[in-house]
């Protein structure tokens, strides 16, 4: 019963082990699903599930009939151009991470946004190139199709070389495609949880690191070899500082501009955007303005610049991957397939809470899987979403996927008719501009000292991530964060926090002793809580802790008793011992015998429980003993194991749980367990774990409960009144 008293309670209901309140309050059964139900349950069939299934399979058809043309078409139109015109020069830009001619990066922002419209569940990200990806995809291309490849001993030329990369991003893109598709189909969404936020955060740091430094030899229009090797990047910053004298620096003083302009408008972007209608398409100006002077003044015969060239008009005919190829990057696919699936994910989610709809991870991974295939086929590469993209898609007042449709016309007409208006633009432009959508990422530096301040753990995470990816690589350093994070975890959980509680202001609440002055501990009485799973992992070092909390050891108190024993009896035996109404008394000099003499090699019978059966009189082993006869203090009776925070125990540690159990019931200390959480005491009556020593009646429902239980049972071996009353 509770009975509020002001801003107190007041609770009267009788002390609950786990036993009594199970025989006062009846559980329902209930059936729990095996595997096979859930299998039968996702493989069955009727027109309400086919439904179900086809518009989650078909998100438009939800979507588009309920659209506000009205309301939304005006500013998905206004949205649309603007993202539109952003994606082309970053499909232009990202393809120089990709080492595929320029052009290709247009079919990478346009057949994904098609295949994405259809079965897409986000309304507002931007589906097209992303640098990390693009970057992932080029090492790939390089490592296949370096730039000293050979035919039959002979050097390709340049042109061969480009369609070999080119069909090489295009495999490599169809598998990462399939990878994703499969995830979708087989419902592992839930994939993207082993990605955290700290690690994605260093991993895309470590790739704006890369992306840098990859830029770099167009910014200086130098030739430098891929090295797709661990320390590759040292190895280019070595190429590159090597001739740097070569630098043309018309390039150069192209790139710097272009940089301080974009660096400086995008922080007017960020600064003003409240009172902007739309962000400044910079990129765009910038774009308009180097392709002029470059065209009308003659920048690549007279300057000797690199610049974009001649732009294929028109698609090419789908084709099927290179399965010579395709053997080759299965590690990478699905590294591409992972980080482009969680970065995508991640940018949606925040716009789907910002906007109070739900997206599904696993129709996401079917949508861009699908769009992989289709732009590989059609010689793109891999894409995501861009975060810079999404902003403009979502900031200029893009409501639907009806925008990414828009922006998707706005690349066909570039595609098909006014693509050699960018022939004259230099490459070094194209550098900037990936260089220029970098500084959200670099930002993320700042991430580290929050990190630390916040959670030390997190922050080793973020720098062995951006350690292990700019040293190691990107598709290897992922693998070795992943590792490195789950390695986490596994010491978070095998180190568990134990601690000793402690009553705080005389209630039913228990606390860290050490936090608190107003404690009271009952005599005698321990309390100790683990705040973690236990297992095979850290059974040990829950055992270790636990008796450190208590003070003693229960093996080497019952192995020193049971020696006691043998030496007692030996000693009535020889009538050394006598027995008196005060207890024994030794009646000669009894000469010490060394403990390997007593044990006889029967180590194994000092494990077992103390027996007085045969003896005289009951040994008090508080009291005083007989010289030459020492054993171990014990200032306990009882022990109480907080296991409200335990989720789950594996048979290993139930088996060594259960042996400490008993070292310390046989030491006559009394055990009890309290907070397990539901269907703890079924598994272990399934598990053989109780027996004569240990059973079910030491589970308490609280710690409250379990201490009241141990007041009473000790005020009534005290009180022969509670007795008769018991």
């Amino acid at each position: 019963m509770v009975e509020p008293v002001g801003n107190h309670y007041v609770v009267a209901r009788p002390v609950y082990s786990e036993n009594l309140f199970n025989e006062e309050h009846k559980k329902l059964h209930r059936y729990h699903k095996t595997f096979w139900d859930h299998v039968k349950l996702y493989f069955r069939c009727s027109p309400q599930r086919v439904k179900k299934i086809a518009l989650r399979l078909f998100p438009i058809t939800s979507w588009l009939p309920a659209y506000h043309f009205r309301e939304w078409i005006l500013s998905d139109i206004v949205s649309g151009i603007n993202t539109g015109l952003v994606a082309i020069l970053q499909g232009l830009a990202f393809a120089l991470l990709v080492n595929v001619p320029p052009s290709y990066g247009l079919y990478a922002v346009f057949f994904p946004v098609l295949v994405y419209f259809i079965f897409g569940t986000s309304r507002h990200i931007s589906v097209g190139p992303f640098p990390v990806l693009s970057l992932m995809v080029g090492g790939v291309v390089v490592r296949l199709v370096p730039d000293n490849m050979t035919e039959n001993g002979i050097p390709m030329n340049m042109s061969a070389i480009n369609e070999m990369r080119v069909t090489v991003a295009a495999s490599v893109t169809f598998l990462s495609g399939v990878f994703q598709l499969l995830l979708g189909i087989l419902q592992f969404g839930f994939i993207v949880i082993y990605l955290s936020q700290s690690l994605i955060s260093g991993f895309t740091t470590a790739a704006a690191i890369h992306v840098l430094v990859s830029q770099l030899k167009f910014m200086l229009q130098l030739p430098v070899p891929g090295f797709n090797t661990p320390l590759g990047i040292i190895y280019t910053l070595e190429s590159i500082f090597s001739q740097i004298t070569n630098t043309n620096i018309a390039d150069l003083v192209t790139s710097l501009v272009v940089l301080l302009i974009v660096f400086v408008v995008k922080e007017m972007n960020d600064r003003f955007k409240e009172k902007l209608p739309t962000p400044i398409p910079i990129e765009l100006l910038v774009t308009v303005l180097a392709a002029l002077l470059s065209y009308f003044l003659n920048f690549e015969e007279k300057f000797n610049v690199a610049v974009v060239g001649k732009l294929e008009e028109g698609f090419h005919a789908p084709v099927a991957p290179d399965a010579h190829i395709l053997q080759k990057c299965i590690g990478d696919s699905i590294s591409i397939a992972i980080v482009g699936f969680a970065v995508a994910f991640s940018v949606a989610k925040v716009y789907s809470i910002k906007h109070d709809y739900t997206i599904d991870g696993n129709q996401e991974l079917i949508a861009f899987g699908l769009g992989n295939i289709v732009c590989g086929s059609f010689k793109g590469f891999a894409s995501s979403t861009a975060l810079s993209r999404s902003g403009v898609q979502e900031s200029t007042g893009g409501k639907t996927q009806i925008a990414g449709i828009i922006s998707a016309v706005i690349v066909l007409i570039v595609i098909l008719a006014i693509g050699f208006l960018l022939a004259p633009l230099q490459k070094s432009v194209l550098a900037s501009l990936a260089l220029g959508n970098l500084k959200g990422m670099l930002m993320q530096f700042k991430e580290i000292g929050i990190l630390w301040r916040k959670d030390k753990y997190d922050c080793v995470i973020w720098v062995a991530t951006f350690l292990s990816a700019v040293l190691l690589g990107l598709d290897i350093g992922l693998a070795t964060a992943v590792a490195f994070q789950l390695l986490t975890v596994v010491i978070r959980s095998q180190i568990p926090s134990c601690t000793v509680l402690a009553n705080v202001g005389r209630s039913n609440i228990y606390r860290n002793k050490k936090d608190y002055t107003d404690i009271y501990e009952p005599e005698g009485v321990k309390i100790f809580r683990c705040s973690s799973p236990i297992f095979f992992a850290n059974i040990e070092f829950f055992r270790e802790k636990l008796i450190t909390a208590v003070g003693f050891n229960p093996l080497r108190v019952l192995r020193k008793r049971n020696k006691a024993l043998r030496k007692i009896r030996k000693m009535l035996k020889k009538g050394e011992l006598q027995v008196t109404p005060k207890g024994l008394i030794c009646m000669a000099n009894h000469m010490h015998e060394s403990d390997e003499e007593l044990d006889n090699n029967r180590i194994e019978e000092l494990d077992q429980p103390t027996n007085m059966t045969d003896l005289p009189i009951q040994i008090n082993w508080g009291a005083d003993l007989p010289p030459g006869i020492t054993v171990p203090q014990v200032n306990i009776h009882s022990i109480i194991l907080d296991f409200s925070s335990v989720s789950f125990l594996d048979f290993s540690a139930m088996r060594v749980l259960q042996k400490t159990l008993k070292e310390f019931i046989r030491i006559d200390i009394d055990i009890y367990i309290a907070g397990a959480h539901e269907g703890f005491l079924d598994k272990l009556e399934r598990c053989a774990f109780f027996d004569e020593e240990i059973k079910p009646s030491m589970f308490f429902l609280t710690i409250h409960d379990a201490v009241l239980h141990i007041l009473l049972k000790t005020d009534i071996a005290s009180s022969p009144k509670l007795k008769l009353t018991e």
